[in-house]
C-alpha cells in the first residue's frame, strides 16, 4: 500500500488530484471553526461538556455541532437527499426512466438531489437555530434568519466541495468529507484511551489491550466483509453467423455480501436516534426523556431494536437495489442462463433465493460490527467514542482510496502503452 502511494505521488496528474483533494479537505476543516454570526463563544464553551455528540447527525457532521460553526450541518443534508433520491428512483417510474437514459438522465437526477438538499438544509437549519436560541448575544428574528441562511449556505458549500472532489479529486467526495470528519476526532479518542489505561493501573492497561485487540479483529472482519461476494455462474449460448460461431462464453454475476452495507446501519441508527435528535431541538418532558433513555443504544432494549432494524433495512435496501425479474429478463434477452436453471421465472426465483440468503449473511455480519462497540462499553464500562457505522465508513473509504489510486495508475499505464 505504501509503495502504491509512493508511485502515485511520482505521477504529476495523480499527485495534483491528491493535492486538490487535500486542499478541499483543509477548507472543510477550517470552516468547522468559523462560528455562526452572533453566537456567544463564552456560553458555548460552558455548554460543551454537557452537549451530546453521540448521534449519527454529529458523527456525519464531524463534531461541527459542538463547535457551533457555519458548517454545523456538514454533509448531512446532502447524504440524506442522496439516499431519498435513490429510493425515489425505484419508486417513481419517471425518475427510473431518467436513470436508464444514461449520463444525461443521471445529471437531471443530481440536479433534483441538489434542490432537495437545500430544502432539507433549510428545515434542519431552522431546527439547529432553535436549539442555539439561548446562545446568541442579541437574540432577534433577524439574528435567527441570518443563522439559518448561514447554515444553509455552509451545508450547500460542503455539498459543492464534495462534488468537486468526486469530479477532480480522489474517490467519492462525500465519503472523503465524512472520513476526514471522523478522523479529526481521533486524537481526542486516543487521549481518552490513554487516560483510561493510565488511570486504573495494570488491570486497566490489560483491559485496554484486550479492547484494542477486539477492535483490530473487528476492522479485519470489515475488510473481509467489504470484498465478500457470491458469484453466480452465467453461460451464454452460441449463435451461428455464417460459418462462424459467436458467443458461447462463460461469465458470472457477482452478488455482494455488503449490498446494503453501511446504509442499513445508517437507516437503523437514524430511526432509533430520531427522538434524541428531536429532543435537542425542542424542549421535552420527563416521559419523552425516559423514552430516549430506553432507546439509547447502550440499553438492552435499544440495542435489541437496533439489531432488528439493521435486518429490516438490509432486506429492504437489497430488494430495491437488486431486481431479480429484471436481471432474469435481461439475461434471457442476451441468450444467457444459469447452468441447471431454466430461463425466465425459474431464474428470477433462484436469484431471489440467493439474494435473500446473502442478505441474511450480510445483515448478521453488519449487526455484529455495529454491536461490537456497544458490547465493549457494556463489558469494559468505557465508551470507545465511535460505533459500527464509523468503523465501516473509515475502513470502506480507505479501501476505496486504494482502489481509486490503483485504477488511476492502471489507466496511466494503458495510456502510456497506447501512446508508444
Amino acid at each position: 500500500m505504501f509503495k502504491l502511494f509512493s508511485n502515485a505521488w511520482k505521477v504529476t496528474e495523480v499527485r495534483n488530484k491528491i493535492l486538490y483533494t487535500l486542499l478541499i479537505l483543509v477548507i472543510v476543516r477550517l470552516g468547522a471553526h468559523i462560528a455562526l454570526p452572533g453566537i456567544d463563544i463564552v456560553a458555548i464553551k460552558q455548554s460543551m461538556e454537557s452537549f451530546s455528540t453521540g448521534t449519527l447527525y454529529n458523527i456525519i457532521a464531524g463534531g461541527y455541532n459542538s463547535n457551533w460553526s457555519m458548517f454545523a450541518m456538514g454533509i448531512g443534508p446532502y447524504i440524506t437527499s442522496s439516499i431519498i433520491m435513490q429510493l425515489l428512483t425505484v419508486a417513481i417510474p419517471k425518475l427510473e426512466q431518467l436513470n436508464k437514459e444514461g449520463e444525461d438522465g443521471r445529471k437531471k437526477i443530481r440536479v433534483y438531489t441538489r434542490y432537495l438538499t437545500v430544502v432539507l438544509a433549510v428545515i434542519q437549519g431552522i431546527g439547529v437555530t432553535r436549539s442555539y436560541s439561548g446562545m446568541f448575544i442579541n437574540p432577534s428574528m433577524f439574528t435567527y434568519v441570518i443563522s439559518v441562511i448561514t447554515l444553509v449556505v455552509g451545508s450547500t458549500l460542503v455539498m459543492w466541495l464534495a462534488e468537486q472532489i468526486t469530479a477532480k479529486g480522489i474517490t467519492n467526495g462525500s465519503s472523503m468529507i465524512i472520513f476526514v470528519n471522523i478522523v479529526s476526532n481521533l486524537p481526542s479518542g486516543i487521549q481518552s484511551l490513554i487516560y483510561y489505561g493510565e488511570g486504573g493501573g495494570a488491570k486497566s492497561i490489560a483491559m485496554l489491550a484486550a479492547m484494542l485487540i477486539i477492535l483490530l479483529l473487528d476492522i479485519v472482519f470489515i475488510v473481509l466483509l467489504h470484498g465478500g461476494e457470491r458469484r453466480l455462474p452465467v453461460q451464454y449460448s452460441s449463435k451461428m453467423l455464417g460459418r462462424h460461431s459467436v458467443g458461447g462464453r462463460s461469465s458470472f454475476m457477482p452478488i455482494k455480501v455488503s449490498t446494503a452495507g453501511v446504509i442499513s446501519i445508517i437507516f437503523a441508527i437514524s430511526l432509533i436516534q430520531f427522538p434524541q435528535t428531536i429532543g435537542q431541538f425542542f424542549s421535552t418532558g420527563e416521559t419523552f426523556a425516559k423514552v430516549v433513555s430506553i432507546l439509547n443504544l447502550t440499553s438492552p432494549v435499544g440495542a435489541a431494536i437496533y439489531i432488528v432494524l439493521i435486518f429490516i433495512f438490509s432486506y429492504f435496501y437489497a430488494s430495491i437495489v437488486i431486481n431479480p425479474n429484471e436481471i432474469a429478463e435481461n439475461m434471457k434477452k442476451n441468450g444467457g442462463f444459469i447452468p441447471g436453471i431454466r430461463p425466465g421465472q425459474p431464474t428470477s426465483a433462484y436469484i431471489t433465493r440467493v439474494v435473500n440468503r446473502i442478505t441474511f449473511v450480510g445483515a448478521v455480519s453488519y449487526a455484529i460490527v455495529a454491536f461490537v462497540p456497544i458490547l465493549l462499553e457494556w463489558v469494559f464500562g468505557f465508551s470507545v467514542g465511535f460505533g459500527g457505522t464509523t468503523l465501516i465508513i473509515v475502513v470502506g473509504v480507505c479501501l476505496d482510496i486504494v482502489k481509486s489510486l490503483e485504477s488511476q495508475m492502471l489507466m496511466r499505464h494503458y495510456k502510456g502503452f497506447l501512446n508508444k
